[in-house]
This record gives structure tokens, C-alpha cells and sequence, in this order.
């Protein structure tokens, strides 16, 4: 993201006042305490973000209006040195400020990047309790009704909601490793480029300093003339051409998120088809036990019959 200094050679207020300094929607919500609970907890972060974005955007006005103090104090002074260092001060402080409002809006970002493992988790809550419902369903039938035919029925019914749960489980971790790299990856870019770049500023202000003659004075005596005017516009000049030539230094995060979908594919299909399977051998094997039990009834009755002539 580039960023010049897009501003004035002053921070002193101009006649006509400019918009007012935008300001951030932060309405207090009770999203933290509702919803699935697998999401909650995200969903706490999320919002907890929200606010140090506020804060962040609140640094960065403050900062903005200490620059302009400085300025303003500096040209009450009468001191002709003073009053052009404070302003050219202003400048680069002010630019400072501006960098944690851009510093916010990539955190904007991060936070968008997260919100999608959020609602991935909140999707995935309903299908985890589906098959923890039908398990325990199973389980109390089980204690009851032993030979309930409705058993069958609920062991299907698991195996479908088992592979609509596996389904959702390896979409959910695919996506929140995939997401979390996104995220973090945008939010540290972030805080790389907001500390390049007010180091910049920071230095060039630095400069600024070595034209502030503070050799001590006795009463009576006068200061040097103030000669630095021109080197001063430079050092801004010098700072702006260092911000507008400021290239990004990070190394992209590799991501291998582009084989999600086919690999969760079929790791279901694999799963789905050994739950289905299993119910399946499960089932002959009761008909066997079933079957061999009637021969051995009519046997029993053929015995009978023999003995009785």
C-alpha cells in the first residue's frame, strides 16, 4: 500500500475548515454471548479487535491534533526558530498519526478474514449436534427397546449425519488454517509497514533538531539568525520522496488452500462408504444369527413330531 504525505507544508489551521475527522461506528452488542458455541469464542475475538481498531484510529486523530498544537505553540513563541522546526514537526508527526489510520484499515482486513472462520464454525455446530443427538437417541433405544425396529432406522439416519458432519469438520479445518495464514499474514504485513514507514518520519524528523541552535545565551545577548528555513523544506521533501518510493519488504506465506475442496471430498466419500459398510455387516450378520435360530426351532419341532409317532 502506498502512501505520500498528502498534505500541506503546515498543519496550522487553514480559513476554511476542512470535513470533520471521521469517526468509527463501535455500537455494543450482546454477539459475544449468543450464537453456536463452538463460535463464540471467535466471535469474542472478533469483537475485542473491533475495539483496539477504534482505539488504534483514536491514536492516530490524537496524534493528528498534538501535531497541530505544536505547530500552533511553536508560533506563539516569537522565535523564529522554534516557530518553523515546531511546524515542520507538525508535518511529520501529524503524517505519523496518519499512519495508524492506515495501519487500522488493514486490520479491517484481518478482521474480515477472520469473521469467515466464524461463521465456517458456527455452520459446522448444527451437523456436530445432529449426530450427537441421533447418537444418544441410539443409546437410550438401545437401553429400552432392545428390539425396537426403529434402531435400524436411527443407525441410518447416523450414517448420513455422520458424513454430513465429516463433511463440515474437514471444511471447517481446512479453512481455519487457511484463513488464520491469511489473517495473520495481512496483520503483521501490516504492523511491518506502519513501523517502516513512521521510521521513516521519525528519522527525517530527527533532522530536523540539528537546526535548533541551543547554545546558551546571557541576558542582553541575541540569537543567531535562523538560516535553515530551506533546509528544513527539504527534510520534508526528503521524507515524502522516501514514502512514495517505500516498497514492500516482506516474503509472501506459501499457501497450499487451493486443494481443499477435492481432498475433503474424499476423505468423506472414504469415510462415508466404511460407516455404510460396517452397518451393512452389522445388519447380515444379525439376519445370519436370525436365520440360524428359526432352523433350529424347526428342527426342534421335526424331533418332536418323530418321537410323538
Amino acid at each position: 500500500m502506498q502512501s505520500t504525505m498528502n498534505r500541506t507544508l503546515t498543519v496550522r489551521p487553514r480559513r476554511d475548515p476542512g470535513p470533520p475527522p471521521r469517526t468509527r461506528l463501535n455500537l455494543a452488542t450482546f454477539r459475544s454471548m449468543q450464537g453456536p458455541e463452538m463460535s463464540r469464542k471467535m466471535n469474542r475475538l472478533i469483537k475485542m479487535e473491533n475495539n483496539a481498531i477504534s482505539a488504534t484510529e483514536s491514536v492516530g486523530r490524537e496524534r493528528v491534533s498534538v501535531a497541530a498544537q505544536l505547530s500552533e505553540w511553536g508560533e506563539a513563541t516569537e522565535d523564529d526558530t522554534i516557530s518553523d522546526i515546531s511546524d515542520k514537526l507538525g508535518v511529520l508527526m501529524a503524517e505519523i498519526g496518519d499512519q495508524e489510520d492506515i495501519f487500522a484499515q488493514s486490520l479491517e482486513d484481518y478482521r474480515t478474514a477472520l469473521k469467515h472462520i466464524r461463521n465456517m464454525e458456527s455452520s459446522v455446530q448444527p451437523s456436530r449436534d445432529q449426530r450427537f443427538r441421533i447418537t444418544d437417541e441410539i443409546q437410550r433405544l438401545k437401553y429400552r427397546e432392545p428390539t425396537s425396529p426403529k434402531l435400524g432406522t436411527l443407525e441410518q439416519e447416523l450414517v448420513r449425519a455422520e458424513a454430513t458432519n465429516l463433511v463440515a469438520e474437514a471444511q471447517l479445518t481446512n479453512l481455519t488454517r487457511q484463513k488464520i495464514k491469511e489473517s495473520f499474514d495481512i496483520h503483521l504485513a501490516a504492523v511491518i509497514e506502519r513501523s517502516e514507514k513512521q521510521t521513516i518520519l521519525a528519522r527525517h524528523a530527527r533532522r530536523l533538531l540539528h537546526f535548533v541552535d541551543d547554545t546558551p545565551i546571557i541576558p542582553g545577548d541575541q540569537r543567531r539568525a535562523y538560516k535553515h528555513a530551506d533546509d528544513a523544506r527539504n527534510v520534508l521533501d526528503d521524507a515524502e520522496n522516501d514514502l512514495r518510493s517505500w516498497v514492500k519488504s516482506v516474503e509472501p506465506i506459501p499457501s497450499s488452500a487451493g486443494n481443499r475442496d477435492v481432498s475433503a471430498t474424499n476423505v468423506v466419500r472414504s469415510s462415508a462408504k466404511n460407516a455404510r459398510d460396517s452397518l451393512a455387516a452389522g445388519q447380515e450378520e444379525q439376519e445370519a444369527d436370525g436365520a440360524g435360530a428359526e432352523g433350529e426351532k424347526e428342527e426342534a419341532q421335526a424331533s418332536g413330531a418323530v418321537l410323538a409317532s
